[in-house]
């Protein structure tokens, strides 16, 4: 985890993002304060806040009372560290909370009021990494039963050609 100092620019809004500490951590985390209410966390940083257990009481804080304009979150991302474009995905198994990932640096972006979905969603990070695992499992076991699928019909279908021209040839 390897906190930046650089004035860092809302991949949702392009406004000045603020640096509020967290001491029990502590690193920064980078706030639009004066846009849209997101959350840039560094590398690995996102994994001290997740939980439910997990102090936050600085950025809400920092939010407290605040209005936030609102913002398309189905646009591209750039990385405000890095300048890499961020990718967005599910933050669970549960599918409902997609956040902005940069492959490129690890950091990761959050829309105002993700943070506290995430914390709510699940107790520990173990039981979201489980259903996150469920979730993977019962895909691949889906597009596998297709896949089969699939495969039998071609082999009906291959087969019943074959029948077809052996019966034409032989007439």
């Amino acid at each position: 985890m390897v906190d930046n100092f650089k004035d860092l620019k809302c991949p949702a809004c392009q406004k000045k993002m603020t640096k509020v500490f967290m001491p029990q951590a502590g690193v920064n985390v980078d706030i639009c304060l004066d846009g849209c209410g997101g959350i840039y966390f560094d590398n690995r940083e996102l994994e001290c806040f997740d939980e439910q257990h997990e102090n936050i009481d600085e950025i809400t804080k920092a939010v407290e009372g605040k209005t936030f304009i609102e913002v398309d979150e189905t646009l591209p991302r750039v990385c405000p560290n890095c300048g890499a474009k961020m990718v967005k995905h599910f933050a669970s198994g549960k599918k409902k909370i997609t956040i902005d990932d940069c492959y490129s640096c690890g950091g990761k972006f959050l829309d105002h009021g993700e943070l506290t979905k995430i914390r709510a969603e699940y107790n520990t990070r173990e039981e979201r990494d489980i259903d996150t695992m469920k979730m993977i499992y019962d895909t691949i076991g889906f597009e596998m039963e297709k896949l089969e699928e699939k495969n039998a019909n071609s082999r009906a279908h291959r087969s019943s050609l074959k029948k077809f021209f052996d019966k034409m040839l032989n007439s």
